[in-house]
């Protein structure tokens, strides 16, 4: 997104590439999503749009602090996950985001995390608990496995983005810099990926927290004392990263969990 202005006020401006076939059906499911949204406190608000042009041209509201993948916050985790919780069970036909990254996660100028892009949401229809696609859509490293593999989308999609989300928090490393904290001989992009997923994730189980955790959460004042919470979130992350979508807990879950986490630290 890029930064500009209307009388005065700062705002978000999100232009989509041109040359992308599926760019317009994208923006219009971005304003649909966005305007059904924005509501919630945790979502980017939708300010307008512009439907002269070919391809629409969407203005949000302007998050001061940037976006989530330049700011690594711990604090904000539960409500990412209050605000897909909102997605997935707020609507008569559930809305899974499938695109949860740090760089869809914006932050305002007191670090409140607002969720952003819409364009790729799937709706469910109502009284079904899955639906599958033509072809997978998203982002690298960030695509549940069991949605590459079998085009079908569920609750547990957006479990899964969220589960990367968080690790790359924990860690302080993009999807590229994980694999490397993993295991250097791990060739992630020439292999299979769902083979390379499994080799990743049972790495990362295999090691000491003080390897995987970002040294500046270690670090921070009195972070050596929350290593039990910190040991406690990163199991929580790697089973919701499970293959099998019906191993992974719900994102109601997931928000009881990180509340225990939160009372054993109080």
């Amino acid at each position: 997104m890029s930064k500009g202005s209307f009388e005065g006020r700062i705002l978000f401006i999100k232009s989509y590439n041109r040359k992308m076939s599926s760019a317009k059906d994208w923006a219009l499911t971005d304003i649909a999503i966005s305007a059904k949204t924005s509501t919630h406190k945790n979502v980017l608000k939708l300010v307008g749009c512009c439907l002269e042009t070919s391809i629409p041209t969407i203005v949000y509201e302007y998050a001061q602090n940037g976006v989530l993948a330049d700011r690594i916050l711990l604090k904000i985790i539960r409500q990412i996950a209050h605000v897909t919780v909102y997605l997935n069970t707020t609507f008569s036909r559930p809305i899974i985001h499938t695109n949860i990254t740090s760089r869809n996660i914006f932050l305002d100028q007191h670090d409140v995390p607002k969720l952003a892009d819409f364009s790729l949401c799937i709706s469910i229809p109502e009284g079904e608990i899955h639906v599958v696609t033509d072809h997978v859509i998203g982002t690298l490293g960030f695509l549940c496995p069991s949605y590459l593999n079998t085009n079908t989308i569920t609750e547990k999609t957006d479990v899964y983005s969220f589960s990367m989300v968080l690790l790359q928090i924990l860690t302080g490393q993009d999807y590229y810099g994980l694999h490397t904290l993993a295991s250097k001989n791990i060739d992630m992009l020439r292999n299979n990926p769902l083979e390379d997923h499994e080799k990743l994730m049972d790495s990362l189980r295999n090691r000491a927290l003080n390897e995987i955790v970002d040294p500046a959460i270690l670090k921070e004042e009195g972070g050596a004392s929350l290593e039990p919470q910190l040991q406690a979130v990163l199991d929580l992350a790697l089973t919701c990263t499970e293959y099998y979508p019906e191993i992974r807990p719900t994102m109601v879950d997931v928000i009881k969990k990180l509340r225990q986490i939160e009372r054993s630290i109080a």
